[in-house]
This record gives structure tokens, C-alpha cells and sequence, in this order.
């Protein structure tokens, strides 16, 4: 299995571009592979967006952001859509995505296009309108819908990284916990099975729809 080597020809620190239709979509979909760049690359700069970030999930959103990203937190946005009428509003959002261009990311972390909740999809259709020549990497996130693929990029991590990451999550977000699928054992079994998928050395990874990669 061939690896991607993100340090070839780089000049610069690397800058990750996280985007979440709702508070915990990227923590739930991106958090470990979020934690290990976090590691790799000292330098780095993570610029996050979250679309909806209402009331309690607002300040759990940007709790969460801190936790994850650390000092390597660049920009955090917070907006406040309404959940599940994002695609009634897709012109407003456009509108976002148009300001997000100056940041010029190396690494764009956004939704599954064929993820089953529309606010998501929309998101994953407006990262690849605007971001045209970058690195897009899709990630999933389970639901009752069951719309998980068979995803073609994995980020192995390992048992320090992936024990923070469903660590944090459920420190960040108490609201979430009277759920009945957020909780620890559902991240530990998604990432377990993509972990022996990938023939992770820990056993367990995170999983990206990667559309195009150029050598």
C-alpha cells in the first residue's frame, strides 16, 4: 500500500482547512487524522468552520476546536444556519465558501458528497465548487441512515491518538451523549473497522473519499 508523503517540495507550513455543516462533524469525521497532523507538523495551521453553531452546541463547538487543534488553531468561524435547512439557503453559504479562497489550504477536510443528511451534502458539493486544484479529503461519519461507502484514502493512528480523539469527544460534547449512537463504542467501531481495512498497526484508522490525487 503506497503512502502519501505530504513534506515533498513543501517551502511552507502546512494549512488544513476543517469544514462542519454542525458542531461535532468534524470531530466525529476528521478528529484523529486532525490530532496526528496536529503532531507531525509542529507548524501547522488548522482554519475551521462550522456552519451551524447554535446556543450550547456553539460554545461545545469551539471547546471542541481548542482540544482538537491546540495552539494550532488559526481561524475558527462559527455560523449559525439552521440545521437541516441548509440546502433552502445555499446561496448565503456560497457566499462563505467565496471567502474561504484567501486561505488557500493545502488540505481541505469536508463531507462525504453521498452522505445521507443534505446539510452535509451540500457542504461536500460547495468544497469542490470553489476549492478546484486542492486536496480534498471527504470523511464519514455514521449514522442510523447507514450511508457508509467504501472509502479510498486511511489515516492509521495510533492508540494514543485514537483514544483522545473519542476522549475528547465525549468531554466536548455532553449535549450529544443522551443519543443513542454517540457514544464511545460507536467511534471505536468505525475506526476499528477501517483500521483493519487499511492494516493499521494499532488496528485502528479514519477513513477519507479521495477523489483525486496528483503526483
Amino acid at each position: 500500500m503506497m503512502n502519501l508523503n505530504l513534506n515533498r517540495g513543501r517551502n511552507e507550513p502546512l494549512k488544513v482547512l476543517c469544514l462542519g455543516a454542525h458542531s461535532d462533524d468534524i470531530e466525529i469525521g476528521c478528529g484523529g487524522t486532525i490530532l496526528r497532523l496536529a503532531d507531525e507538523y509542529p507548524q501547522c495551521t488548522f482554519h475551521w468552520v462550522v456552519f451551524s453553531a447554535i446556543g450550547i452546541r456553539k460554545t461545545e463547538a469551539e471547546q471542541a476546536a481548542h482540544i482538537f487543534a491546540g495552539s494550532r488553531l488559526g481561524t475558527l468561524t462559527l455560523h449559525e444556519f439552521q440545521d437541516g435547512f441548509m440546502p433552502f439557503t445555499g446561496a448565503e453559504i456560497k457566499k462563505v465558501f467565496e471567502g474561504l479562497k484567501p486561505v488557500s489550504p493545502d488540505i481541505v477536510l469536508t463531507h462525504y458528497r453521498k452522505d445521507a443528511h443534505q446539510d452535509h451534502r451540500l457542504l461536500s458539493e460547495l468544497t469542490w465548487n470553489t476549492f478546484r486544484n486542492h486536496l480534498i479529503m471527504e470523511y464519514e461519519i455514521p449514522k442510523y441512515d447507514g450511508d457508509l461507502g467504501s472509502p479510498s484514502f486511511f489515516v492509521p493512528l495510533s492508540a494514543d491518538i485514537y483514544r483522545a480523539k473519542v476522549s475528547h469527544l465525549m468531554n466536548a460534547f455532553a449535549s450529544q451523549q443522551s443519543k443513542q449512537w454517540f457514544d464511545e463504542s460507536t467511534f471505536q467501531a468505525l475506526m476499528r473497522l477501517r483500521g483493519m481495512e487499511c492494516a493499521s498497526p494499532s488496528n485502528y484508522a479514519e477513513a477519507f473519499y479521495c477523489r483525486k490525487l496528483v503526483y
